[in-house]
């Protein structure tokens, strides 16, 4: 069996797609997919099933997948062992964030990295989604809980306030609520519940009963901006919100806590360039922990 074969096969299972893999990989879609098939004969199985949209995996192919995994990662680990990769900080990390962290935090901040290592690609992906580390979306994924299953690392970077906001301009207008049953007769900004990722995202169950808001946005920098406009009263992260001097801490008293993670696949230990990313996420977060609490 040869190992680049497997390795084609591993890109295909992740993307779905054999031009996918092919850009990812960097060959020639024709020569990915005989590999694949020379897979297929050695292995005397069908692994993908080709459609014109795509492909999926066989049974076979699902039970293949688990044991090319592990067939990957003994080669990264044997590899970088004997120094055969990753001897300096080269190549790319793709980083999964929730949007606010993602564009209020990190983007500003990635640079400085890029700039101590040359050789060392970012891709930052601020989006309001779940990552799979293990069909390698992302090779790092900031997460809001500690995943609890599949064969990952996980650290804790930090605790953050989520609070009460609205912009002066429509306290102005609607005047400030003294207590809580007074939101009832607030215009409310919230999320669009059917697609939160997350359940531990539901921060208006901790506010009341029933939010019930006017304006949802599926975002939290969205969310903001609708706050910041005037659209009403938000539950905001206030690391982000302390940035607006239009917006107004609403019942102060209420405070929301949550944490963010740094998770990845633990085939991945060994790379030094996820290490390094990894790292200076602690570093930069370590150091502006004040704004997050």
């Amino acid at each position: 069996m040869n190992w680049d074969d497997v390795r084609m096969f591993l890109a295909v299972a992740r993307t779905g797609q054999i031009l996918a893999a092919s850009k990812r990989l960097g060959v020639n879609h024709a020569t990915l997919s005989r590999r694949v098939t020379a897979l297929e004969e050695s292995l005397q199985t069908r692994l993908l099933i080709r459609r014109t949209n795509g492909c999926e995996l066989s049974p076979e192919g699902e039970i293949f997948l688990h044991a090319a995994e592990r067939m990957e990662t003994e080669m990264l680990a044997a590899q970088s062992s004997i120094g055969r990769i990753d001897s300096a900080v080269a190549g790319t990390v793709r980083i999964g964030a929730p949007d606010g962290f993602g564009v209020a935090f990190l983007a500003s901040r990635l640079g400085r990295l890029t700039q101590r290592h040359p050789d060392l690609k970012i891709q930052l992906v601020p989006v309001p989604r779940t990552f799979s580390l293990s069909q390698r979306e992302a090779d790092i994924a900031i997460t809001i809980e500690r995943p609890e299953q599949g064969r990952l690392v996980s650290s804790k970077l930090t605790d953050y306030t989520l609070g009460l906001y609205a912009a002066q301009s429509y306290l102005d207008a609607a005047g400030v609520p003294e207590r809580v049953e007074a939101l009832k007769d607030h215009r409310r900004v919230g999320y669009v519940e059917d697609l939160l990722y997350s359940a531990s995202l539901n921060f208006t169950a901790e506010v009341m009963r029933n939010w019930n808001a006017t304006f949802e946005i599926s975002s939290a920098t969205g969310q903001t901006e609708a706050v910041r406009s005037g659209a009403g009263i938000g539950i905001l992260h206030s690391y982000i919100a302390r940035q607006y001097p239009e917006l107004v801490r609403v019942l102060p008293e209420i405070a929301i806590r949550r944490a963010y993670w740094t998770t990845y696949h633990e085939s991945a230990r060994e790379l030094v360039r996820v290490r390094t990313v990894v790292d200076y996420l602690q570093e930069r977060v370590s150091e502006e922990r004040p704004i997050f609490l």
